[in-house]
């Protein structure tokens, strides 16, 4: 096997972005988006100016890219610069774009239900749940190891989640029981191994991938006749707005999905179905002729 020589500029980068403690998914993606300017640009990235910089901004916009892509690699292309580089071409050069504010598809309870009923074996039905019953994202479902699971205190531990922090996630009874159902099969089938993963691959030395376990999701989700558009990461604003739809304290849901800011949890306050009927409309208010 031939290995691919790496150019002195993109080793530095990546020394820099290791430094700094970049995840590996990051920093994949820092070196894709300095590898596609240089593609735009023809030539070493390392002599680009501004108006280069401008230019390729330009064209990822009329080539229609989506504003969370541009501002990906408007932050890659910065770090390159300013860090690699020690330049502040990229700061003066491009910009951030503003993100349309969107907010997420929720499914009711019952459609919820019917999506785990449909979910294939054990395996994807304890990995679903977990995703809505404990609000944990793809890559925390997948990461997830048999040690993480304390049933004594009904916690689960999820080690460096977004943002590189632990958190404890909630672990209810249903939960427990759908997790319990997957360890005894995945035990009979030999794939548990000592202090391995909760969910392991095709190899038990392997975790589940989240496309997988993403395929695992629209496939349930089909077979349980749910046409809304939705995604794995559904299950976790579900999570979310549901307990808020119980009256649950908005600071509460904030530290059991690890968000940093308030605000970020807030916005399911828009979908939640009892705060929108607890509101009366003015139409309700004019008197009856």
């Amino acid at each position: 096997m031939i290995k691919q020589a790496i150019s002195p500029l993109r080793r530095r980068m990546i020394e820099d972005m290791t430094v700094r403690g970049f995840s590996a998914g990051t920093q994949q993606g820092y070196i894709r988006a300095v590898r596609d300017f240089t593609v735009f640009l023809g030539r070493s990235p390392d002599r680009a100016d501004v108006e280069d910089l401008r230019r390729f901004q330009f064209h990822m916009r009329s080539e229609g890219a989506s504003a969370t892509s541009m501002n990906a690699t408007v932050s890659a292309l910065r770090f390159f610069f300013g860090v690699t580089l020690g330049r502040d071409d990229a700061r003066t050069g491009m910009t951030t774009v503003r993100e349309p504010h969107k907010l997420p598809v929720v499914l009711s309870p019952e459609e919820v239900a019917r999506l785990l009923d449909a979910a294939p074996g054990p395996k994807y039905k304890a990995a679903l749940g977990l995703a809505y019953g404990a609000g944990l994202r793809a890559s925390e479902v997948v990461h997830l190891k048999l040690g993480d699971i304390d049933s004594e205190r009904m916690v689960i531990r999820v080690e460096q989640g977004k943002g590189r922090k632990d958190r404890y996630a909630m672990l209810s009874d249903p939960l427990l029981d759908l997790l319990r159902a997957w360890w005894l099969a995945g035990r009979a089938r030999g794939v548990m191994l000592p202090g391995g993963w909760l969910f392991p691959g095709q190899n038990p030395v392997n975790p589940l991938t989240a496309r997988q376990l993403n395929r695992a999701f629209h496939g349930a989700r089909q077979a349980a006749g749910i046409d809304k558009p939705v995604s794995l990461h559904t299950l976790r604003h579900c999570f979310a707005t549901h307990l808020l739809e119980q009256k649950v304290d908005i600071r509460v849901i904030q530290t059991l999905l690890g968000h940093s800011k308030l605000d970020t949890t807030a916005r399911y306050a828009q979908v939640a179905n009892i705060t929108l009927r607890a509101v009366k409309s003015p139409l309700e208010q004019l008197p009856t002729p």
